[in-house]
Formats: C-alpha cells, structure tokens, sequence
C-alpha cells in the first residue's frame, strides 16, 4: 500500500510540553473514536522537506490524539493514464480520503506555485464518486515549504482548491521559509517560530474536526443535490420550519 511509516511517532523534540493541550479540543465534542486525518505530501526528493513537515504535523496530530495516514504519492499515475484511473494507486488514495474526517496538505513553492506532485493527488479526487464524497465536508489544514524567503503562494491556491473539494479549510496555516534551514541531519524539525505555528495550525485543524463532526451531514446538505436526487422535504422531520417560525 502506499502509505509511509512514521518514524519515531512519539517523540516530540521541538515541543516545549509546559505550554501544550494534549487534548486541545476537549469540550468541543466526542473525541471518541479518535479523528481520522489523512496527510499529503508534494515532493518526491530523497530528502523533501514538505514531507518532513507532513510528519511533524502527524507526530502532533498523533499527540493529539488522532489516528493519522500519510499517502506517498511515488507509484501515482496521471490522471486518464489508465482507462478509468483503475490503478492501486488511484483506488488507495480516494479509499484514505473516504476513511479521513481531516487533512493536512502540503506543498512545496516551484516556480511561484505549488508542484505537480501535489495537484496530482488533488486531481485524483473527484467530487463525487458512486455516490460517495471524498472531500466534500471534511476539514483541511494547508502549509507550504519555500527554498527562499516566506511567501504564501502555494497555500493560498491550496485554499483555492480546499474550496473547489468542498472542504472546510481551517483559517491558521502554516508557511516554512528557506526549509532547508529548519532540520537537523535527522530530518526532525528545529525549534523555531515556524515549527510553533504547525503545533498551532494541527491544534485548531483537531478543534475544527471535533467541532463540526456531529455536523456535518447537515452543512453539506445542498438544495440542488436534493433535487437532482429527486429527494422532497419531509415535513415530519424538518425542523427548520419549527425554527423559523413565530413564537406564540
């Protein structure tokens, strides 16, 4: 299968635990069973640090007591390369995005934008298949590496297509400038103001999964889809009217 071990998944170096919430959604809803994030990466080099930045996020994600996967894009084929994209692949990614109630995506800044690699992966998904959604609902985190100084290219396009996936992007993000100067020779993250603002971003992504998960049948029910469905209203059991209507 395509997905990649963590190394070393509880040992958290660059985390100062005086100041961290094990549980940082703790009040907000069931924490039970533990979210389910998938994570995706945008690089295929030996030593790519969007990769690395990925299992930083599934450490924390982990600490945080969620159940992680992190996809490895190596063997993923172009889209239409195979008739019905019928590849092990193709199929592994869109099962992991079935499975997930969060991701993480992460790509590196080329040429101004995020890689091929990691649009790949997005193009794989579509929006509905056999009836089921892939994205649509689920919440998202998005982060970028750059080789130079910080921009935020690559996370603003990967909102762009958090969007167009229907998905539930969350507002904090993360944008790691001149990556190469941020890991040891372990490929762990050093301490620093950006390895802080991933524990940020993979606190509030936990927050907003547990927050919305008793919802989000609801938020992603959609007037026209229930029409095409040919699916009326059922009086009984809608309770908006109830909602809306004047108190007596």
């Amino acid at each position: 299968m395509p997905l990649r071990d963590l190394t070393d998944p509880d040992h958290l170096p660059a985390l100062d635990r005086r100041y961290v919430l094990d549980r940082p959604a703790l009040g907000l809803g069931a924490g039970d069973p533990p979210p389910r994030i998938l994570l995706l990466y945008g690089s295929l080099r030996e030593r790519s640090y969007s990769r690395l930045c990925i299992e930083e996020a599934a450490r924390l994600l982990r600490f945080f007591g969620c159940e992680t996967r992190i996809f490895d894009p190596a063997t993923l084929p172009l889209p239409d390369q195979h008739a019905g994209d019928d590849h092990p692949a193709v199929h592994e990614l869109r099962e992991l995005s079935m499975w997930s109630e969060g991701q993480v995506w992460c790509s590196p800044e080329r040429h101004g934008q995020i890689t091929g690699i990691m649009k790949l992966q997005i193009d794989h998904l579509p929006l509905s298949m056999g009836g089921m959604r892939p994205t649509q609902g689920r919440t998202l985190a998005v982060m970028q590496v750059s080789a130079g100084s910080q921009s935020f290219n690559s996370v603003n396009s990967l909102r762009v297509l958090g969007r167009w996936m229907r998905m539930v992007t969350i507002p904090n993000q993360s944008s790691v400038a001149k990556a190469f100067n941020e890991f040891d020779d372990a490929g762990r993250m050093k301490p620093s103001s950006y390895y802080d603002r991933i524990v940020d971003v993979m606190e509030e992504l936990v927050r907003f999964t547990v927050l919305l998960r008793p919802h989000t049948a609801q938020l992603v029910d959609r007037y026209s889809e229930r029409k095409e469905a040919g699916v009326p209203i059922d009086a009984a059991t809608d309770l908006s009217s109830i909602a809306t209507s004047p108190q007596s």
